[in-house]
């Protein structure tokens, strides 16, 4: 099956984001794949805000990039845009970093004021990294994603329709894609 690489852009340590991605990794990983979780708040916020490329963890997280076939990018939405964290992540990954993979964005906010920030937002930046294929994605409420006390997630019963429709799509895009690769190089 696939590799995928899952990525968080929360800055927070208690982040919505990096739960529901977390949670989502798993529907993944019980469909066959490796999911490898990233969440960008582990990285250095020197070596991230000073531009250092050569920095062991950048190069450790562009090697993720590049190892993967498939890249979930999950963030929060902040003033109707994707977080500076993943931004500043983004920004140090090569030119065509996402070339030939197959993404997924995923975003959450607590107003669907928000809900345009996939599209107008972040799909560009991905698409200007060489995506191979961005699929639909999903705009999730903060009020939809409940943490309880013990940790357990919930997430409301139509939008974990919606999202598991969503990554069940991710996860035939990146299956046919790979098959196609695969059969192009045999």
């Amino acid at each position: 099956m696939a590799t995928i690489l899952s990525v968080s852009g929360s800055p927070s340590a208690t982040s919505r984001t990096a739960r529901l991605l977390r949670h989502l990794d798993s529907r993944l990983t019980a469909q066959g794949h490796e999911v490898i979780p990233l969440d960008v708040r582990t990285l250095p916020a020197e070596a991230l805000l000073g531009a250092d490329f050569q920095h062991p963890a950048i190069v450790e997280a562009t090697a993720l990039f590049d190892r993967a076939d498939g890249v979930v990018i999950g963030t929060p939405v902040y003033k109707a845009a994707y977080s500076g964290l993943l931004k500043a992540l983004l920004d140090l990954l090569p030119q065509y970093g996402l070339a030939g993979k197959t993404v997924l964005p995923l975003a959450t906010g607590g107003s669907t004021a928000h809900v345009l920030a996939i599209d107008y937002a972040l799909r560009p930046v991905l698409s200007s990294m060489g995506a191979g294929h961005i699929v639909q994605g999903w705009f999730t409420l903060d009020r939809d994603i409940v943490v309880g006390d013990d940790g357990t997630l919930t997430v409301a019963p139509g939008t974990a329709t919606a999202l598991a429709q969503v990554v069940d799509q991710f996860a035939e895009a990146l299956g046919s894609r790979t098959a196609g690769l695969l059969a192009a190089a045999g």
